[in-house]
């Protein structure tokens, strides 16, 4: 069954649907440019979806076909960001969302079908793990606009593709293909446009069907193993989620399926 979740504006979808919550960024006339506004219905929707336990798997994805998200809605500068202050709120509720994502209990999966650029780029970085169809371009065109890049943005791409190959596209502006996006590391995989969406929903279900307590400490502990203050890492916490696997029903469940040779069924208890 799915279910529509009520938002400040129709620029934003989401939807939930079995295990599997929807965030779909609605502005294809403008390939999917964000608002603030935008970006606060996105902010609702993931923790609306964070605190349901029926969702188990969070995908992010551009609506009409052209664009995952191109990055921000120039029109909006004006009033968005037209003096520092309004630029410095404007920044700090962008950086919320991304934070949000990037550390994001839940497994997230940006699916991208078009254009990926910029604040998109940037955004398809926090998901953990990349889907793209074969038409999709990526690009970081900040040097050809002369725009600033925050330490996080950089940070996440770095992490993505490794130092060097972060430079050569940072520095040159340049799109890269899918193909090219995919040998880099930058995607996970690449396939057909038509193929893309049940791809996508089939890589979501296989990740729904295994133990959530079990990836929910995986999620976390990656987090702290790529934490850029080490001195901040919660080790305490990462050996309380994994004893919480160890002491769950779904322990139980899974050496049962096992040994009966059957598909165990998770309860995330």
């Amino acid at each position: 069954m799915t279910t529509d979740l009520t938002l400040s504006t129709d620029k934003v979808i989401a939807k939930a649907d079995g295990f599997l919550g929807h965030v779909i960024f609605n502005n294809p006339e403008c390939h999917n440019a964000v608002s603030l506004e935008m970006w606060d219905a996105v902010e609702v929707a993931l923790s609306t979806f964070a605190e349901d336990d029926q969702i188990r798997v969070v995908i992010l994805s551009g609506a009409g076909g052209k664009s995952f998200v191109s990055g921000a809605d120039i029109s909006k500068f004006e009033k968005e960001r037209g003096s520092k202050e309004a630029t410095e709120h404007y920044n700090a509720r962008l950086s919320v969302v991304y934070e949000t994502i990037e550390n994001y209990l839940k497994p997230t999966i940006a699916k991208i079908d078009g254009h990926c650029i910029g604040g998109g780029l940037n955004l398809a970085a926090c998901a953990d793990i990349r889907i793209a169809s074969a038409k999709s371009r990526f690009a970081m065109p900040a040097a050809k606009l002369a725009l600033g890049y925050p330490f996080d943005a950089i940070r996440r791409l770095v992490n993505a593709v490794g130092a060097a190959t972060a430079k050569q596209m940072m520095f040159t502006a340049k799109p890269i293909d899918a193909e090219t996006a995919l040998r880099l590391g930058l995607l996970q995989e690449v396939v057909d446009e038509e193929a893309l969406s049940e791809r996508v929903d089939e890589l979501a279900a296989t990740i729904a069907g295994n133990a959530p307590l079990t990836i929910g400490s995986m999620k976390f502990i990656t987090t702290q193993v790529m934490h850029r203050d080490q001195s901040a890492r919660d080790f305490a916490r990462c050996d309380e989620m994994v004893g919480a696997c160890f002491a769950s029903e779904d322990y139980v469940e899974g050496r049962k399926a096992f040994m009966e040779k059957r598909k165990p069924d998770f309860k995330g208890k």
